[in-house]
């Protein structure tokens, strides 16, 4: 199962509790720069939810248990 890891947002409203540290940006620009800048300093992929949000997705440890 994949997990996520980290979470680049504009609003802080779009993102509720969770494990995962979140990452607060004022413009689109922003969002996409920090989401792919710890995309490879965490090697996970990010995805944009097109909402303001990213989440940064461990693919790596899919299917270990």
């Amino acid at each position: 199962m994949s997990s996520i890891i980290a979470i680049v947002t504009l609003q802080e409203n779009k993102v509720r509790g969770g494990g995962a540290p979140t990452f607060y940006v004022e413009k689109q620009e922003d969002l996409q720069h920090t989401a792919f800048t710890l995309e490879k300093i965490l090697d996970a992929t990010a995805h944009d939810l097109k909402n303001g949000v990213m989440i940064l997705v461990d693919h790596k440890n899919s299917g270990k248990h």
